[in-house]
């Protein structure tokens, strides 16, 4: 399975950006996907995850509300829907995704990580 982020940007505090994640290979064999992200000087941290037919989706507590995560089956492909963003948003985000022997929210498949920027 190889995954493709992309999406990100510099955009100021209360903007909105929308990550993507393609999947390709063997992506059949996914079952969940999820976005992590790692803030300058911070440990990786996880954000959301989806199941690959949709029906089990969750956030993280601190951008429930403003983030949604949303996936197109067809397509292999996941988004992040990132509205209100905050400086604290601030990381480079990466997409992840495991198949049914893995961990649902931290499989084996990593994205490249795409650059989120947020100026107060």
């Amino acid at each position: 399975v190889q995954l493709q982020a992309s999406g990100g940007g510099l955009v100021q505090a209360g903007g909105y950006l929308r990550l993507s994640c393609a999947a390709s290979g063997d992506a059949v064999s996914i079952t969940t996907m999820g976005w992590y992200r790692q803030p300058p000087g911070k440990e990786r941290e996880w954000v959301a995850a989806i199941t690959i037919d949709g029906d089990t989706k969750s956030v993280r507590p601190s951008v429930k509300g403003r983030f949604t995560i949303l996936r197109d089956s067809a397509k292999y492909t996941m988004y992040l829907q990132m509205n209100n963003l905050r400086p604290e948003d601030t990381a480079v985000y990466y997409c992840n995704a495991a198949t049914r022997d893995m961990d649902p929210l931290m499989g084996d498949y990593w994205g490249q990580g795409t650059q989120v920027t947020v100026s107060s």
